[in-house]
């Protein structure tokens, strides 16, 4: 390939995130970007890849299409995987992992396609392939078009670098992000989350307004391609403003654990200073001083932590407190049972689109300002 010639980046979101997605892509200025299914795909060069997997907070990992070909059989493959300028893109001393998918080709069998690559890369390219490398060669076999990129963030995006400690069900720093931004979060009011857990929304919207990169901190797997510009990179990293904000940002859970672990992980994330992390029950719950802003919370569903038909009460106390002591104030919830949700009282907008997590699917329920 080319490497200076645009090819197409694909940004992987949750299902039903797509849109989300796609804004907070336009909103970065990434040019010519479109939401599909599974994610946003966009054309750009190995800088736009390096400032996607820094900079971008709703996407979940980074995957660059290197090239394609067709192939009708497994010799036409082995031939011209065999011909494919892997040097330009992949080194010899980075070992590599391939993963395969067919659908409605001729070569129908991934594991048969697999052993053809890996065998073109070890031969020809000179390098290890191993199903243990963090570097990921996907290749994807449509309609007996051979699509081949490289995964360029290794690790999924949700991964900051500043979060160790988590509860029994974490809401991933991506999804927090895009929930954020569906609620029209822009990083100038307060956030408060009176069912904080580990502090992902509190932390996930102090970063926000503060400047602060998603992948400031971590490595990414692009730093190991024959494409990268180190120097580039970290010139990318250091865009941070990292200005401190005139804003606070609260998280409240009836865990002592939860809320050392959220203290620790904000302090981790360089937002310890913006961030209040408080032992207190739902039914203590006031507004705090200052302006009114987004109350953003992820209560247990019930499914798997505790039991449902007690979560009636929790959510109906929820909305009370909310209601009698929160004018102004806009709210977000995420929970996988409309009656839950309903049991609040409050006046939601019909619920956005279901979003796979942990195995059930969830929805985003948002208020305007409440009176």
């Amino acid at each position: 390939m080319d490497t200076t010639a645009p090819f197409e980046i694909f940004l992987v979101a949750l299902p039903g995130l797509e849109d989300a997605l796609l804004d907070e892509v336009r909103a970065a200025g990434f040019a010519g970007a479109d939401s599909v299914p599974g994610g946003v795909a966009l054309q750009g060069g190995w800088p736009e890849v390096w400032r996607a997997n820094i900079e971008l907070r709703g996407a979940s990992r980074v995957l660059a299409r290197i090239g394609s070909f067709r192939a009708f059989h497994l010799a036409q493959l082995d031939k011209r995987a065999r011909k494919f300028p892997w040097h330009e893109v992949l080194r010899t001393d980075v070992p590599v992992k391939v993963e395969v998918s067919c659908r409605a080709s001729k070569i129908y069998h991934a594991g048969a396609a697999a052993q053809r690559i890996e065998t073109a890369l070890r031969e020809e390219l000179g390098v290890e392939v191993t199903a243990e490398a963090p570097l990921v060669l996907k290749v994807r076999i449509d309609d007996n078009l051979v699509i081949l990129s490289v995964d360029t963030s290794g690790e999924g995006l949700h991964k900051r670098g500043h979060k160790v400690a988590v509860g029994k069900a974490p809401m991933r720093e991506t999804l927090a992000a895009l929930f954020l931004r569906q609620c029209g979060y822009d990083g100038v009011e307060p956030v408060l989350d009176p069912m904080c857990g580990s502090g992902t929304f509190p932390i996930e919207a102090a970063e926000i307004a503060s400047g602060l990169l998603p992948g400031r901190s971590r490595r990414f797997a692009f730093e190991d391609l024959a494409t990268v510009d180190a120097a580039a990179v970290q010139a990318l990293r250091e865009r941070a403003s990292g200005a401190v904000p005139d804003l606070r940002f609260y998280g409240y859970d009836r865990d002592a654990g939860a809320i050392r672990m959220a203290t620790e992980n904000a302090v981790r994330a360089g937002v310890g200073d913006q961030t209040t992390f408080t032992v207190q029950p739902v039914s203590d719950l006031a507004r705090p001083d200052g302006p009114p802003g987004l109350v953003m919370v992820n209560p247990p569903y019930g499914a798997r932590i505790g039991n449902k038909k007690l979560l009636y009460g929790v959510y109906a106390g929820l909305g009370a407190r909310l209601s009698e002591g929160f004018s102004g104030w806009r709210v977000g919830l995420v929970t996988s049972e409309p009656s839950l949700a309903k049991a609040t009282g409050l006046p939601f907008k019909p619920a956005g689109p279901p979003v796979p997590h942990g195995g059930l699917k969830i929805r985003l329920y948002q208020t305007g300002p409440l009176r």
